[in-house]
């Protein structure tokens, strides 16, 4: 019989814009005993997610919940629940990932139109406000950050319009929440998916999602408790249920409101992890952890720009987690890359589609973003380019960094950044 040996995970600084690195109080948390999913100490850890949920996505919607899964349930869950055959679903694309809101909502045999821009760009909001009018759409899909082109774009005049022309606002903020500005009920937007495993730093397994009464109502009458648990006052026989049994929102609210109605069995250590990364994130403070992904962003800025490489999104709409660099011309991109993971433990990314090979991202997410690992980073990246015979500016780069860090020191609650 094969013997396994015992699992050795190696040290890795995670630099990519997701997964990130875990804080380790979240993995404390995670070693917990398990509890039973309706066991009162359990629930209350329930309710007080869905609390600190509301704070993040600064929002008093009365459902903030995550589903379990990596963050494209979270997305798969909202568009299933509120999409039936024939819908219009209006999506700009400017990267991968409006890709994928294309690919879930075509799924849903929805009628699907898209607008797309070149990849490292966004658009104009008022382009997709006169699109709307145009198509007349049910649902406009739009994310938020791009993590493929290292891109965020604006949505504080979409939402608004969204509302005058009725049309449902559905937004994918995985790359963003908790890491930069998402005002929820202030730009209007009907419902917002998040993701754990980036700025929250949190293992992947789990979408936050938040959505508003208008969404509720719509979802309402397509409501089908399973018969396995429906009582006699629970619908059974509904014309157009919502398709999946494991994504119906509206299954998932009896689940984590008041009535506790079984569903699925619910990821017990994930909820002990996504508590306590809220509770770090509040503890910090929300304003003040934007700040501190902008104060390490600039300094990894600065040390690329000095070490002589260009960068691919040094542009006033960059994502503030995720800078992109171009490479450098006749530098294999995967062999950096590998080197700098063999010999330094440093995970960079590479990027995807008309950009594969192009680029590479670095993310300052969560609790990746310090400064050590920006120096670290910077350090290790002109190392392996010296070895790769690229032109750059040797020295330069660390000590642009730590320019900025010496200018002005970022400091929360006695801890320096």
């Amino acid at each position: 019989m094969k013997v396994y040996a015992e699992m050795n995970t190696p040290l890795r600084t995670i630099m990519t814009p997701g997964p990130v690195e875990v804080d380790p109080r979240v993995l404390r948390a995670m070693s917990n005993p398990i509890l039973g999913q309706f066991d009162p100490a359990f629930t209350q850890m329930m309710n007080d997610t869905m609390e600190m949920l509301r704070e993040l996505f600064q929002t008093k919607n009365q459902w903030a919940f995550p589903v379990d899964g990596t963050s494209r349930s979270g997305i798969e869950a909202v568009l299933t629940s509120v999409l039936e055959p024939g819908d219009k679903v209006l999506i700009p694309i400017y990267g991968r990932f409006g890709h994928l809101l294309t690919e879930i909502a075509e799924r849903n045999e929805a009628e699907v139109h898209i607008i797309e821009c070149k990849w490292g760009e966004v658009f104009d909001q008022q382009v997709i406000i006169d699109e709307m009018k145009r198509v007349k759409p049910k649902v406009l899909a739009i994310v938020h950050g791009e993590t493929s082109t290292g891109c965020m774009q604006p949505i504080d005049e979409i939402g608004p319009a969204c509302r005058e022309q009725d049309v449902l606002c559905i937004v994918d903020a995985v790359a963003s929440i908790g890491g930069t500005d998402l005002k929820v009920d202030e730009w209007q937007l009907d419902a917002v998916i998040g993701g754990t495993q980036k700025n929250l730093s949190v293992p992947s397994g789990m979408a936050p999602i938040t959505y508003n009464d208008r969404i509720e109502k719509l979802i309402s009458v397509r409501k089908k408790v399973e018969r396995g648990v429906a009582t006699e006052h629970d619908q059974v026989h509904v014309q157009h249920p919502i398709r999946s049994n494991y994504f119906d929102l509206t299954q998932l609210q009896d689940y984590w409101g008041p009535r506790r109605l079984n569903h699925h069995t619910e990821a017990t250590s994930m909820i002990y992890a996504l508590r306590e990364g809220l509770r770090i994130l509040l503890q910090e403070g929300l304003q003040e952890r934007f700040a501190r992904h902008r104060y390490h962003e600039k300094a990894l800025m600065e040390g690329l720009k000095a070490m002589g490489l260009d960068l691919f999104n040094d542009v006033a709409w960059k994502l503030p987690m995720v800078t992109c660099i171009n490479i450098p011309l006749g530098i294999d991109g995967e062999s950096v890359r590998k080197m700098m993971l063999d010999q330094f433990g440093i995970e960079i990314a590479s990027s995807f589609g008309p950009l594969q090979g192009k680029i590479w991202r670095i993310g300052t997410m969560g609790y990746s973003c310090r400064k050590e690992n920006i120096l670290f980073v910077l350090s290790a990246l002109e190392a392996v380019l010296i070895r790769h015979g690229a032109r750059i500016q040797i020295g330069k780069g660390l000590q642009a960094a730590l320019d900025v860090y010496e200018s002005a020191t970022f400091e929360k609650k006695g801890r320096s950044y």
